[in-house]
């Protein structure tokens, strides 16, 4: 992979999905981890929209003894709804239940 400086980057792994068992190298953050969300525009054959996979950040393992999680990984999400913050003003969303 090609050195790219100060920007740092994780291989990280997805569970699901067209992704299933592949490792892409994902951007860090300021704070040192992964987008809480990762989405793939997949191109359409016909030439229509791009259809996009969404997968979400979940912790990939924990420690036994102290409890905390080494690393992350990406799970699959079928809903593919872009996740919104939920401030405590806001009217709650028609599908909440």
């Amino acid at each position: 992979m090609a050195d790219t400086g100060a920007v740092k980057s994780e291989d990280t792994p997805f569970e699901g999905g067209p992704m299933d068992g592949r490792v892409l190298p994902v951007l860090l953050g300021a704070t040192g981890h992964p987008p809480k969300t990762y989405r793939i525009p997949v191109p359409d054959a016909a030439g229509g929209p791009p259809t996009v996979l969404v997968y979400r950040r979940v912790p990939r393992a924990q420690s036994k003894r102290l409890g905390l999680h080494q690393g992350w990984k990406y799970a699959y999400d079928p809903t593919g709804q872009a996740g919104r913050r939920k401030w405590p003003w806001s009217k709650p969303d028609a599908t909440d239940g």
